[in-house]
């Protein structure tokens, strides 16, 4: 039996208890009076009535005329005068008539009052032995209605203590159901905290769990942050804190072979002109200086743009990468902005001569590294100090307005979404589940989604898109019968109405539910933790999966991500590419895959290209792998 129950019984007993004593103490305490008061009466009226019958003549007629009219008044049950011989000289009965009281209860009281008795004197001699007995009518209908009443009010303090004992039991529920969720989070290694109750004991308890929360909470945070410290040093330039060539050109073509989002977007390289005269009119520390100040520009860039990322690719040059960012002419006049306003902060000193373009799915790394260099060495020779636009990678668009756009989006979007399959396995072969990029059909075809999202963001259909995803999820695993990992949009789990649909379709679909894999791109996510936040908690009760993709720098955040009950992390691609000869890499996937575990979430890698690269990051501890080389007779043994 719960303690709920328990509390719940114990108020009752005490309450029926109470009642029961208090109504028997009242009806006993208050027959016992009135039978003292009838017993008193019975004595004054035998005792009146004798007296007059003593100074009255003692004819027969006369005796019977006053017992006859002191009986008729109504009030006694019993008069009798007998004789000193025993003998009746007079006597009067009536019945016993209670009414309107029930008889049980007439039976339950059953006054024991004895008549009262005196005697009646003829001169100096005794006449007879006067019996008077009063009617108890009147006292059984008295003590029935004072009863009646003390029930009652009994039961309204009876109910009013019971609705302050259930306020006391939810007072004491609320805090013991907290207990017990943070006790099951712990359980499942989610270091919740949460607010001390008053009760002393619970309070001890839950101060107790919060401790450990916290001491998690600062492990972690501790922990992760060595970790990117030692990703930092590997991938990052020591000076200016970019990324280095080798991270951003493994950034950069994940990007590329991305079915996201990241596939369509701009691409910029900046030269910082004239270094050797800076470094001999700043010196050494001076010109790092300018060039930290020339990346924070850019990344003030990247930050109001949402996502991208800024490298350094040699001594002079610098590359910043804008996925999703598909009006080159708006990227162009941004970073001209600023490089114009960083050479104008250093006057002549500094020229920042530069290229941008744009990116597509299959182009080639090294031919866009090479077009942007062409352009920007032509841009120099001939002076131009200025952001070149190399119109070789101009995208040719499906359509050439935003009302053709939004039409044909909202076309592909209620005529279905189609889903791609690319597997994600554990270390023997098992499939977790199964990545599903969306498509829509566009110009008659299929297209991927980097070249739709960037418009369907632009037009605000987010939503619209992610419930049709979500339904052909949900119907793709009804048939098929296995798991189906979707992506969800940033915009989406803002929306309250988007999170409530949602939580429909799971409703109606709870066996399916469990079989759903939700995630969302790591920087994202931690940029609207908040959101984030609340759809795990709406979504925890449907047994669906949550998790991050591409995660690489945003790990340095898991410390605030321990209470979202997260499944899995899939790890960035630049963190996987040549980890099996990266030995500093290997340190880092290593201590990633452990403070995961320690969460119970799983690790899992994005852009494995070989099943050498595979077998070494399940040597590491990862817990599944997924990218080009990843299939389902992908072998792991030699």
């Amino acid at each position: 039996m719960s303690l709920i129950k328990q509390l719940w019984l114990i108020i009752v007993g005490l309450v029926l208890l109470s009642f029961g004593a208090s109504l028997f103490i009242g009806v006993t305490t208050s027959r016992a009076y009135i039978e003292q008061e009838v017993r008193i009466k019975n004595a004054d009226n035998a005792n009146a009535l004798a007296l007059t019958m003593t100074q009255m003549p003692k004819d027969a007629v006369t005796i019977e005329l006053l017992i006859a009219a002191q009986f008729d008044t109504g009030y006694y049950r019993h008069i009798e005068l007998r004789a000193p011989d025993g003998e009746v000289i007079e006597s009067r009965h009536a019945d016993a008539t209670v009414g309107d009281v029930p008889g049980w209860f007439v039976k339950l009281i059953d006054f024991e009052v004895p008549p009262g008795q005196a005697v009646v004197q003829d001169g100096w001699q005794q006449f007879g032995t006067l019996s008077v007995e009063s009617q108890h009518s009147y006292a059984y209908r008295s003590l029935w209605r004072s009863t009646w009443k003390l029930a009652s009010w009994f039961a309204l303090v009876g109910l009013v203590s019971l609705l302050l004992g259930g306020l006391l039991v939810r007072s004491i529920r609320r805090p013991l159901l907290s207990v017990v969720e943070q006790a099951k989070d712990i359980g499942m290694r989610r270091f919740t905290t949460t607010k001390v109750p008053r009760t002393k004991e619970l309070g001890e308890v839950v101060e107790a769990m919060n401790q450990l929360g916290v001491r998690v909470g600062d492990m972690l945070n501790r922990e992760s942050q060595q970790l990117d410290g030692l990703r930092r040093r590997l991938q990052h330039d020591d000076v200016t804190g970019a990324l280095n060539r080798e991270a951003f050109l493994g950034q950069l073509q994940s990007h590329l072979e991305s079915q996201d989002f990241r596939a369509n977007g701009c691409l910029a390289l900046v030269r910082v002109g004239r270094l050797s005269q800076i470094n001999e009119a700043l010196g050494h520390d001076g010109a790092n200086a300018l060039l930290r100040e020339l990346v924070d520009a850019l990344e003030r860039l990247v930050q109001e743009h949402g996502s991208g990322l800024v490298g350094r690719l040699n001594g002079r040059d610098f590359a910043l990468l804008l996925p999703g960012q598909q009006e080159l002419e708006s990227s162009h006049r941004e970073i001209l902005h600023r490089l114009k306003a960083l050479t104008e902060m250093h006057e002549t000193l500094i020229t920042l001569p530069g290229a941008i373009c744009h990116y597509m799915p299959d182009d080639q790394r090294s031919r866009l590294l090479a077009d942007l260099d062409g352009a920007l060495s032509m841009a120099e020779t001939h002076g131009y100090h200025e952001l070149a636009v190399v119109d070789g990678h101009r995208p040719k668009s499906l359509f050439t307005s935003h009302a053709e756009w939004r039409e044909a989006l909202q076309n592909a979007i209620r005529e279905g979404v189609q889903l791609a399959h690319y597997p994600v396995l554990d270390q023997q072969g098992k499939l977790m589940h199964v990545e599903c990029p969306s498509r829509l059909r566009l110009q008659r075809h299929w297209q991927p989604a980097g070249v739709f999202i960037p418009w369907v963001s632009r037009l605000g259909l987010e939503t619209r898109l992610d419930l049709a995803v979500v339904d052909a999820a949900l119907r793709d695993i009804a048939e098929r019968k296995q798991a189906i990992g979707i992506n969800l949009s940033v915009a989406s789990i803002r929306d309250v109405r988007f999170v409530l649909e949602l939580r429909a379709r799971l409703s109606a679909n709870p066996h399916l539910a469990e079989q759903l894999w939700l995630e969302l791109p790591g920087n994202l996510a931690i940029r609207e933790i908040d959101s984030f936040r609340s759809l795990c908690r709406e979504l925890r009760p449907f047994g669906c999966k949550l998790g991050l993709e591409h995660v690489g720098a945003e790990f340095s955040h898991i410390a605030d991500l321990h209470d979202l009950g997260l499944a899995y992390l899939k790890i960035d691609g630049s963190l996987v590419a040549g980890i099996t000869d990266a030995h500093h890499q290997q340190s880092i996937l290593r201590g990633m895959a452990t403070l995961c575990h320690s969460l119970g979430i799983l690790a899992i890698a994005e852009g494995v290209q070989s099943p050498a690269e595979a077998r070494t990051l399940f040597e590491l501890g990862l817990d599944g792998i997924t990218g080009p080389g990843v299939s389902f007779d992908l072998q792991t043994d030699d």
